[in-house]
């Protein structure tokens, strides 16, 4: 071993090591939430109530992230992540609405479909029912982001 000890030892390097990936969780969590909001913006991601969802939500991720660069902070760490849990909610309700809308109009088109011809269909259908997942994996990214971040406060062992 030499001088600082292993990443897995705890000592300096595992720091430096701990620091480094936390930029890189950032920096993916700033460009993926940028990215799908001019996405979403794009496509017109904006008709119904529930297609505004993401879009605020997404809004309020780039505030809370300029917030805590601006103000770093227990709170505005504590702020993010929760914004992170509903992130993850959001796309789960998403895929939800998604495939829902692709069944209502595969049983629109033909109605005696049903079984896993429906669900191929519904999954694989016009609205993209896997979509709503980036905002899981946004969410995750976030919450990891924050999990045992220094101005918690909590031991990372």
């Amino acid at each position: 071993m030499h001088n600082g000890g292993s990443p897995s030892s705890g000592g300096p390097e595992a720091s430096r090591t701990i620091q480094t990936l936390r930029k890189f969780l950032l920096i993916t969590l700033i460009l993926g939430i940028t990215g799908t909001l001019t996405e979403l913006f794009l496509l017109e991601h904006t008709e119904a109530y529930w297609q505004k969802v993401p879009l605020i939500l997404l809004g309020l991720g780039i505030a809370s992230l300029a917030l805590r660069f601006l103000k770093p902070s227990r709170a505005t760490l504590r702020m993010l992540q929760g914004l992170m849990v509903i992130f993850i909610l959001s796309g789960l309700v998403g895929i939800f609405l998604h495939y829902r809308g692709n069944v209502e109009f595969e049983l629109e088109m033909t109605p005696s479909q049903k079984g896993v011809d429906l669900f191929v269909e519904a999954i694989t259908g016009a609205t993209p029912a896997l979509a709503p997942g980036t905002m899981v994996y946004l969410g995750m990214i976030g919450f990891v982001y924050c999990f045992r971040h220094p101005l918690l406060g909590e031991k990372t062992h």
